[in-house]
């Protein structure tokens, strides 16, 4: 009778020791009331049967936010996943706010994702992703606070654009490039066409200059290939070898 009794007690004082670690909580429940502080971490008591301990993490958690079917301001069908870092800040709220808060704040984050992304046009999406995190964060931070979570981050991870859509991107892609060249072709035709103008009215003024870069000429030339050159002599430039 006493080595029962002895058991017994024995078996009870284990029930009784709980351990937790460093990066978890436990939420106490005594009589069907919460405890007002989470235990842990190390090694404490409980009064086991009367009290009920759920261990939560305080860890961040990963949620990777599967592909959404979204139309955007531009009327784009696009397909857009993304990656929500949270944890959890209350242990109690995390328990007696919401049955399942990773469920939950998995939900929030997909409504979320389709409310933005449907306000913004297809060019300010693919621009200015950071944007738009930074309003997904706060959204969905806002959205998941009674609940005792800390949404710290989100990250759109990928935009998938109909095929249709990318042959059109790549086409004005590539004509926006065309253009540029062009623009570029011309300011350099402009800025050759203003230094032949500023050196013509240095050789108009000065006739022995227009001799020079004659001769230059045809040294230039004849420094390339050993063949005999016929040029035709403008009169004004026989006249300027008649002037004493």
């Amino acid at each position: 009778m006493v080595y029962t009794v002895l058991l017994v007690g024995i078996f009870y004082i284990i029930s009784c020791i709980k351990i937790v670690n460093e990066y978890e909580r436990a939420v106490i429940f005594r009589l069907g009331r919460v405890l007002k502080n989470p235990k842990g971490p190390g090694i404490f008591f409980i009064l086991w049967p009367l009290d009920r301990m759920i261990k939560l993490s305080l860890r961040t958690i990963t949620l990777d936010v599967p592909p959404q079917d979204i139309i955007t301001k531009d009327n784009v069908s696009v397909k857009v996943n993304a990656v929500v870092y949270y944890r959890v800040m209350d242990p109690i709220k995390a328990v007696v706010s919401v049955e399942d808060y990773n469920f939950a704040t998995s939900q929030i984050s997909q409504t979320t994702l389709r409310s933005v992304i449907g306000q913004v046009e297809l060019d300010e999406l693919l621009s200015n992703r950071e944007k738009i995190n930074s309003s997904l964060q706060e959204i969905i931070d806002k959205q998941t606070d009674p609940w005792g979570i800390k949404v710290s981050l989100v990250e759109i991870k990928h935009v998938d654009l109909p095929q249709e859509m990318q042959r059109a991107m790549a086409r004005q892609a590539e004509a926006e490039r065309e253009r540029r060249a062009k623009v570029i072709s011309a300011e350099g035709e402009a800025q050759a066409a203003a230094k032949l103008k500023e050196a013509a009215e240095v050789i108009s003024g000065h006739p022995v200059a227009l001799q020079m870069r004659y001769l230059q000429t045809l040294i230039d030339m004849s420094s390339e290939k050993a063949s005999t050159v016929i040029i035709p002599l403008p009169l004004e430039f026989l006249k300027a070898f008649g002037k004493e």
